[in-house]
């Protein structure tokens, strides 16, 4: 279920997406596997066969597939991880949707976790340290988790690096006086006497030649 776009801001971009972890479908996957083969041995090998009491333990190990198989399908398939270009965002839910946004320029650190069983697995969880509300924010059973620090690691320079080339592009464009100014100026140089008329006409030709 890809990010919509149109949630995201002018120039973002996504650079990664997934889901947690493959494997917290397993248990649900067991319970799946052991109900079918319950409501089998129900209406088959385990007498009486055919009557009501059959019909009503098939029904109660169906309803049993709901919490124990459904909801943590549905919560596994509609929870996602999205990287941008810009920040780090995570959605839960079906009906009831939340999530949490980190801007890039506000982590501060990033730390991942494993387990022996995770590593074999290649799962693991992310803790992100970032300024702010959110303080520290936990993203559970994520697939390499290794691999997801250093990417996250890597975009997050090159968002500050964006950030940083902005700040000083605009930090140049406000301590540059305007045109105007410039000429009114160079007129009061030329009026006190500092410069003279041939100068003044000089650097005033300059002057309007950038305009």
């Amino acid at each position: 279920m890809a990010y919509p776009t149109k949630n995201l801001t002018e120039g973002e971009r996504v650079i990664r997406e997934f889901r947690p972890h493959w494997r917290l479908l397993v248990i649900p996957a067991f319970w799946f596997i052991a109900g079918i083969v319950a409501i089998v041995l129900i209406n088959g090998p385990i007498p009486p066969d055919g009557g009501p009491a059959d019909l009503v333990l098939s029904l109660l190990v169906a309803a049993a597939f709901i919490p124990l198989v459904v909801q943590p399908l549905v919560k596994w398939w509609f929870t996602s991880y999205v990287l941008t270009n810009e920040r780090l965002i995570t959605r839960t839910g079906v009906i009831a949707r939340s999530g949490v946004e980190i801007p890039l320029e506000n982590i501060n650190n990033i730390l991942f976790s494993q387990n022996v069983l995770e590593r074999i697995l290649g799962a693991g969880d992310l803790l992100i340290e970032s300024a702010g509300e959110s303080g520290q924010s936990r993203f559970s059973d994520i697939p390499d988790p290794d691999g997801f620090q250093s990417l996250l690691t890597k975009v997050r320079e090159e968002r500050s690096k964006e950030i940083s080339q902005v700040q000083v592009a605009g930090f140049s464009e406000a301590a540059q006086p305007d045109a105007t100014e410039r000429l009114e100026r160079l007129a009061r140089l030329y009026r006190d006497g500092v410069i003279t008329e041939e100068e003044y006409k000089d650097k005033r030709q300059r002057l309007l030649d950038e305009i």
